[in-house]
């Protein structure tokens, strides 16, 4: 791959990295920021990430047709589920979301380009704008690359300089992103940069967090904690925590032919990305009293599961995780030679997929990568009950349901504290505009000044 250096990423890999560097192209990018992007419209900087997913979109795009062949090696996932997963991302990113993003969290899609007054704003002569920080920094996790896309897409919407920190040997999609971008307009990309280096490099990343004015990062509690303790206290943080997802299927969604289809959603869902990621399902919860059982919905399941991996294969795992699903299924040979509560099915000589049943309603973590469990609940109290370990953890919920049911259990969903509820097959598809954890995407970017008349 010969790509231009014009990244810190781009570097051979015993090229020196160390924090007067790091400092210095902070300071760099502040100063590109306010020459090339801090007076750029918001007209003009949708137009570009909107052209900028149409490109992505093409199959005879160079960055992309670089991502398909590079992305396998450098990510464990296959070529299929790359390419579904960026389909999946850049068909978000249109002009029309972006606006209604814009429009969603501030209330005006030019409330960044100066004083504005929506409707009841204009009756009370008031009017308000927002301005984002200067300099923003993402750590990136690295299991998934979309995440840190919509980042740099969001950074670049509000007019933020920024500095993306990959984990080591993760920075492929997220720096092919990048190339595209200076490639489409070169002072853009100046405002950006992406490095990669491995943990434990705390002088790197203080040096990182000094020339900071807002940090997120995406991780386990405890390396979320651990950042934000490291943080000046000027620096604004913005954590996303570890969560977990799981889907349910009501026992009226389970009719006629819709039975196939609903398995296959569920199948979507944990082919999706393999299960990486907070919004797939560890568990997918079958009501009892439908047409088929929940036990029989496991085993069509396990049929999707195998018909999709002919069709999207899973990709190679390293052999620590390979190792913990062999070690999981021989459990479950044991538990279900000796339970009739207990069944499981999974792929023949290979880890790429399995399904577990239980009639036990408690939620079980995934060790992923298709592995995924299906309980029988009495209904969607007894379901919630038995994921009472992941009470407050609950990213996302794929419902199965019928129409005059939906409305019902979203809203019990949203009181048990779920922040997003989507149709099953869709868990790992969320909008542009979806509030991540609860939260605004740009609403938590950005400082408000409200102007009385």
């Amino acid at each position: 791959m010969n790509l231009p250096n014009y990244f810190i990423a781009d570097q051979p890999p015993e090229a020196t990295v160390n924090a007067p560097i790091l400092a210095e192209a902070c300071r760099t990018l502040r100063r590109n920021r306010e020459r090339y992007l801090s007076n750029r419209s918001t007209h003009s900087l949708v137009a570009v990430l909107s052209g900028l997913a149409g490109n992505w979109l093409d199959p005879n795009y160079s960055f992309r047709r670089l991502a398909l062949e590079l992305g396998p090696a450098a990510s464990g996932f296959s070529q299929a589920t790359l390419a579904r997963g960026l389909d999946s991302f850049f068909n978000q990113l249109t002009a029309e979301n972006l606006r209604a993003l814009l429009e969603q969290d501030l209330g005006n899609d030019q409330r960044l380009d100066g004083m504005t007054s929506a409707k009841l704003e204009a009756s009370l002569n008031r009017a308000a704008m927002v301005c984002a920080p200067e300099l923003l920094v993402h750590v990136a996790a690295g299991n998934l690359p979309n995440p840190v896309l919509s980042s740099i897409a969001l950074g670049l919407l509000v007019r933020s300089a920024q500095f993306v920190k990959c984990a080591s040997g993760t920075s492929l999609l997220p720096r092919l992103f990048a190339h595209s971008i200076y490639e489409t307009e070169p002072k853009l990309g100046a405002c950006l940069e992406v490095a990669e280096w491995r943990g434990g490099r705390d002088d790197l990343e203080q040096a990182l967090f000094e020339e900071a004015d807002c940090v997120t990062a995406t991780g386990s509690d405890e390396t979320l904690t651990a950042i934000h303790r490291r943080l000046p206290t000027r620096t604004r943080f913005l954590g996303y925590g570890h969560r977990v997802s799981f889907g349910y299927v009501t026992a009226g969604s389970l009719s006629g032919m819709d039975i196939r289809k609903i398995v296959a959603c569920a199948g979507a869902d944990v082919v999706a990305w393999n299960q990486q990621g907070c919004l797939s399902p560890h568990v997918i919860y079958v009501e009892h009293g439908g047409r088929i059982s929940p036990e029989q919905f496991a085993e069509m399941l396990a049929e999707e599961l195998a018909r999709r991996e002919e069709l999207e294969p899973r990709g190679e795992l390293a052999i620590e995780a390979a190792a913990t699903i062999a070690s999981r299924r021989s459990f479950y040979d044991v538990r279900a030679a000796h339970s009739p509560d207990t069944r499981h099915w999974c792929s023949a000589n290979s880890t790429a997929w399995t399904v577990v049943y239980e009639a036990d309603p408690r939620f079980q973590l995934s060790c992923l990568n298709r592995f995924v469990y299906v309980k029988g609940a009495a209904n969607l109290t007894e379901a919630l009950q038995g994921a009472d370990s992941v009470y407050g953890k609950v990213s996302t919920v794929g419902l199965a349901a019928p129409e005059d049911k939906t409305q019902r259990l979203a809203e019990d969903l949203a009181r048990w504290g779920v922040t997003r509820v989507c149709p099953l097959g869709q868990m790992q598809n969320p909008p542009l505009t979806w509030r991540h954890d609860g939260h605004p995407a740009l609403g938590d970017l950005v400082t408000w000044t409200d102007w009385e008349q």
